[in-house]
């Protein structure tokens, strides 16, 4: 589900043999407190020599840390007047339904133009005497090619409330997905830890060293030569439901990254020249269910799919 987020890889000096793992990447890792990078190293984003590790464990010299900062602390930034498409609002936080092709937060090159930007704006400059200003809080991510659902904190303490719903797995998050191929199943589940490519750094990969990652699926409809499907995820790790649909061989239309030229194979020409037609892929944040932080209230929201994805099922 998530948008690329920020992969470190440390090595240890001498000086810094013996030292905790929290403290140690505490000291590496600027604007990240203890607590939350041991939330990291609790939730598998940090492993040592490629395994996961505890808070405490003594680092050496030879260890090889990689760290994936896929936590966005809340932080201000740069106001930018984008509209944004506003599903839910009040004090505490905000539902969004986000486009593809826009980038959840700022980073790797990208500092303009972003999710964060346009909340920024929104929050701050056309509410000038909100209390809420530098306490922007992105909680999870999605693909900059991902649309659909996400949610942004207004204040610390919501931040924090809803942070915590989903490292507990309290928040319902279903995608809609097409896939090529057609499963025997009408359902399943997909539990495979997923791992950075060393080879490949901007491509993730099923790996039993890597991150836990909990996926299920159900048939919505078939197609000739594709499945469209929901996918519940439980983790939200890189890339999961791109990942976890091509390692069951039925990868994303649209994914150049992870459908290793399956585009290209559809004998449809005309279907083919649609899907080289699509500016993204296939995939679409459509269900979100959490938790009010400060009403306790349940919050459901559906939001349909965007246009060039109906249109591409209409052309099926």
């Amino acid at each position: 589900m998530s948008e690329e987020p920020q992969s470190l890889n440390l090595q240890p000096s001498p000086d810094e043999a013996g030292t905790r793992l929290d403290a140690f990447l505490a000291e590496r890792i600027n604007g990240w407190s203890r607590s939350r990078l041991r939330r990291l190293i609790d939730d598998e984003d940090v492993l040592v020599n490629e395994k996961p590790a505890k808070s405490s464990y003594r680092i050496r010299e030879s260890d090889e840390i990689d760290v994936e900062l896929t936590e966005v602390p809340a932080a201000r930034f740069e106001a930018e007047n984008i509209p944004l498409d506003i599903v839910f609002e009040d004090e505490h936080l905000a539902v969004i339904n986000k486009p593809a092709g826009m980038v959840v937060h700022p980073g790797a090159g990208v500092q303009h133009g972003t999710l964060a930007n346009a909340v920024a704006y929104h929050f701050e400059i056309q509410n000038p005497k909100s209390k809420i200003q530098n306490r922007l809080g992105i909680v999870h991510r999605l693909d900059k090619d991902t649309s659909g659902l996400i949610v942004v904190a207004k204040t610390d303490e919501a931040h924090e409330v809803l942070s915590e719903q989903f490292r507990a797995r309290q928040v319902y998050k279903s995608y809609v997905a097409l896939v090529h191929g057609s499963p025997d199943q009408n359902s399943g589940i997909i539990e495979a830890p997923i791992a950075r490519n060393k080879h490949n750094r901007l491509r993730m990969k099923v790996a039993a060293h890597g991150r836990s990652a909990l996926s299920l699926w159900k048939v919505r409809k078939r197609y000739a030569k594709f499945t469209l499907l929901d996918v519940e995820i439980k983790t939200g790790r890189t890339h999961q439901i791109r990942v976890h649909t091509a390692y069951i061989n039925h990868p994303i239309v649209g994914d150049e990254i992870y459908n290793e030229g399956r585009d290209n194979t559809v004998n449809d020409i005309n279907v083919r020249n649609a899907i080289n037609s699509l500016p993204r892929f296939f995939l679409h944040a459509e269900r979100l269910s959490l938790t009010h932080p400060k009403t306790q209230e349940r919050l459901e929201f559906h939001q349909d799919l965007p246009v060039e994805l109906k249109q591409f099922l209409d052309l099926l």
